[in-house]
């Protein structure tokens, strides 16, 4: 369907956001600095598997995010500014370095993606226009799950977890483009219809992931470089909160967050192509990193880790375009290092 010209600046506005602020890129720092290892843990070096996708035309960029394997064993990843008529899900089969196009519509910026252990269907966060959708695992069948305001306020959700019954928990991005403290981490049911506030006043929440035992939710702040820590109870109501990392990530910000089997946080950064590892003390593990000789790549937005495997797919991009990287993990994969 043809996007009205209201729909279309809608979509132009969040893009102007996200390139600003959050899920978009920066300008990289020099080479010399982006390679150097911090005195906190190693440097992973991370392969180059294959090119994704190009700069796109009428948003000046392309933006991945959201790796998450399905049970069909591929590698499904959207593209946040991809315009109507390109790809916005992709399905990649790393083994034979191929892609797909798995859906395209005139609407959505989709910013993260994860599989239902209730229903088994893919979800899609849709930045520009406060909703969370739905696909059938193959493709196609899009569903709207949620869409609305919550507490007076519709959201900008972000980045999307689900806890061990298919509730969703939501990072609302609220606020970002004016700079304000408004963000919100939100819980909705797994039906769509109950969606309650959790924490509010934040400064552009991001990443979002349940730890490994399922006990609580990482979430990050962006414009704050800060990870806290939302401890759950059994029904999803919150115990107690704190900060628990704070980021040097000098002029990068903290972007997605994946956890491994023994409960080690990924932590991707927005204007470095590179993430920080965190064990869950916030003791500074590794940082992993693209070559030196890896020009146009300022964004290592998330990764996915092989379920039971240790091979990770991280997601980079620049205005040289959409990359996947690989490397070998700290850890196994679990569904909290797959999606979101």
């Amino acid at each position: 369907m043809q996007r009205t010209p209201a729909r279309r600046l809608t979509v132009l506005a969040t893009i102007g956001a996200l390139l600003l602020t959050g899920c978009g890129t920066k300008p990289a720092a020099p080479e010399a600095e982006r390679t150097t290892a911090s005195a906190d843990g190693r440097t992973i070096r991370a392969q180059k598997l294959m090119q994704l996708t190009r700069t796109h035309t009428e948003a000046g960029m392309t933006l991945l995010e959201g790796p998450v394997f399905g049970k069909d064993g591929g590698l499904y990843v959207v593209d946040v500014t991809a315009p109507e008529g390109k790809p916005k899900v992709i399905r990649v089969d790393v083994t034979r370095k191929t892609s797909r196009a798995v859906h395209t519509d005139g609407k959505g910026a989709y910013t993260s993606a994860q599989f239902s252990p209730y229903d088994q269907r893919l979800y899609l966060s849709d930045f520009a226009h406060g909703e969370v959708v739905s696909l059938a695992p193959g493709g196609g069948d899009l569903r709207t799950f949620f869409s609305g305001e919550i507490d007076g306020a519709r959201m900008n959700p972000d980045d999307i977890a689900f806890d061990q019954e298919g509730n969703l928990y939501v990072s609302d991005s609220r606020g970002l483009s004016e700079g304000k403290a408004l963000g919100r981490v939100v819980r909705i049911g797994r039906e769509g219809g109950q969606a309650t506030v959790l924490a509010e006043n934040l400064a552009a929440p991001n990443g979002i992931s349940f730890d490994a035992d399922h006990r609580g939710l990482w979430f990050s702040e962006l414009t704050e470089n800060r990870i806290s820590y939302l401890r759950l109870d059994e029904r999803g109501a919150v115990l107690s909160r704190h900060t628990a990392i704070r980021v040097d990530a000098g002029i990068a910000q903290t972007d997605s967050i994946a956890v491994d089997a023994d409960g080690n946080l990924y932590q991707g950064l927005h204007g470095r192509a590179a993430m920080a590892v965190y064990d869950r003390h916030g003791e500074r593990l590794a940082t992993v990193e693209v070559p030196s000789r890896a020009e146009g790549l300022e964004s290592a937005t998330n990764v996915a880790i092989t379920p039971g495997g240790t091979k990770a797919y991280m997601t980079v991009s620049g205005p040289a375009g959409g990359y996947l990287y690989t490397f070998d993990a700290l850890a196994e994969g679990i569904r909290q290092s797959n999606g979101g």
